[in-house]
């Protein structure tokens, strides 16, 4: 982990380009997935296409600052935007979506860290990814969260 002067931590020398594999958007044979959204994800959803909010997604507790749960398909428990490999709401996908394969976490001290997941195929791809790609994922989560 490095930190340097956006006081933040990110995993170093870290290489990750999309696959486009859809891995992220639904349960594997090891992992049941958990798409969290925002009250903001989910209001922008649901204004843009004209269903409420229960049509996609379930309230929960105890996952502050998230206060929804992407509904899944229940036969392939994927995720209810998912048409083949392609989301279909790609402009408008909740802040864990665009921060997969990476986690943004308050750490003890009060400071944020980065992490990623190895689970994903495209971890290892393409060019190493330097701050000013944490740095914008960053200002992303302060601006929907207030902070």
């Amino acid at each position: 982990m490095s930190r340097k002067r956006t006081g933040f931590s990110y995993p170093e020398a870290v290489r990750f380009e999309c696959t486009r594999c859809a891995l992220c958007c639904g349960d594997t044979k090891n992992r049941t997935r958990h798409i969290l959204l925002l009250a903001e994800d989910a209001q922008t959803i649901a204004k843009t296409i004209l269903k409420p909010v229960e049509a996609f997604a379930t309230e929960i507790e105890g996952q502050e600052p998230y206060v929804y749960e992407m509904r899944k398909t229940r036969k392939l428990g994927k995720c209810f935007f998912l048409e083949g490999k392609t989301c279909s709401v790609y402009k408008l996908r909740p802040l864990v979506c665009v921060f997969y394969p990476f986690e943004l976490r308050r750490m003890k001290d009060g400071k944020h860290g980065f992490s990623c997941t190895s689970e994903c195929p495209g971890i290892g791809k393409s060019k190493k990814l330097e701050e000013d790609y944490f740095e914008r994922l960053f200002r992303r989560a302060c601006q929907q969260l207030g902070t």
